[in-house]
């Protein structure tokens, strides 16, 4: 078996590269504002704070996939470990929802029915700025990484969202957007109790942050319960390898292509090729051969190739 392919390599150290940035980021935005919580008591803070705990939890987890995703084939898995990174984002989906959404919403209930006054509301305005500026920067660089991708599988932006095979990027580009706009949520709710002298407002903001975070848990959970049953390459790399396939002079036709993601980049395709008539046992292994270096010319993440005759008529 050949060695990983240029690509792959760089789409996973482009992945490793945005979780690290995002595991630093949230760090300090976490201790950011759990000291403006301490000071301010605000519930929407409250809620910030144990929303950034788990999204640096969450990159620990990410890191986690990615090295065990890395595990060379044994005999008790020979197709790799790929599919380590699609288990534990579902993981950080489970976070999310849990730790983040949850708590946000019962603390947001909670400071309904019992609202108090916020104090050095500054702080909190401060740790939220310092906030935004971290989870933008890291923003930024997991969309930089996302785009990679979309550059190879161009359409519209929620269709690249829907099919992206990359867990890893998912979770950071959905983490750090929900991010971005609590601090807006958070931001607002406090600047509307300060002008109201009304800490209920406070209180909903929390509320929403949670509903927030409960969207973000729902769409990475969907996607990673996809790839962790199993899906199939794009549409743009299976008409890639259609067409590898059928500029192969010996082949009569490509009765069917069936392809599954081990994991971001290990694609499996199984091939049923109808040959021409008359091949003989050379030529048809030299034409498997131009079969398989044509299709990883195309696509560089197709690892394995399985290719089944469909009629071996006038081999001689």
């Amino acid at each position: 078996m050949s060695a990983d392919p240029p690509d792959s390599a760089k789409a996973d150290a482009g992945a490793t590269r945005a979780v690290l940035a995002a595991l630093v980021g949230n760090f300090g935005v976490a201790i950011s504002k759990f000291i403006a919580w301490s000071l301010t008591g605000s519930s929407a803070m409250l809620a910030e704070t144990l929303h950034s705990v788990a999204d640096t939890g969450n990159q620990v987890f990410l890191l986690l996939g990615l090295k065990l995703g890395r595990k060379a084939p044994d005999e008790a898995h020979p197709f790799g470990y790929g599919r380590e990174r699609y288990f534990w984002a579902f993981v950080v989906a489970l976070s999310i929802f849990s730790v983040g959404g949850l708590f946000s919403v019962v603390e947001g209930i909670r400071k309904i029915n019992h609202p108090h006054p916020i104090e050095n509301a500054l702080a909190s305005y401060v740790a939220l700025g310092i906030a935004a500026l971290l989870e933008g920067y890291v923003l930024r660089i997991a969309y930089r990484e996302f785009k990679h991708w979309r550059d190879k599988n161009p359409g519209p932006f929620w269709n690249s969202l829907r099919t992206s095979k990359s867990p890893t990027i998912l979770v950071v580009l959905f983490e750090d957007s929900a991010a971005l706009l609590g601090i807006l949520v958070a931001a607002a709710g406090i600047t509307l109790t300060l002008l109201t002298d009304n800490s209920v407002y406070d209180g909903i903001a929390s509320l929403v942050i949670g509903l927030i975070l409960f969207g973000a848990a729902a769409f990475i959970g969907w996607r990673t319960r996809g790839l962790l049953i199993g899906e199939a390459a794009t549409d743009a790399d299976r008409e890639r390898i259609r067409q590898a396939v059928t500029s192969v002079p010996e082949v009569a036709a490509l009765i069917e292509c069936l392809t599954l993601h081990l994991g971001p980049e290990d694609i499996l395709v199984n091939l049923n090729v109808n040959f021409v008539d008359g091949l003989t046992t050379d030529d048809l292994e030299r034409a498997v051969d131009e079969i398989e270096k044509r299709i990883r010319k195309a696509v560089p993440t197709a690892r394995r190739i399985f290719i089944e005759a469909e009629s071996l008529r006038g081999i001689s």
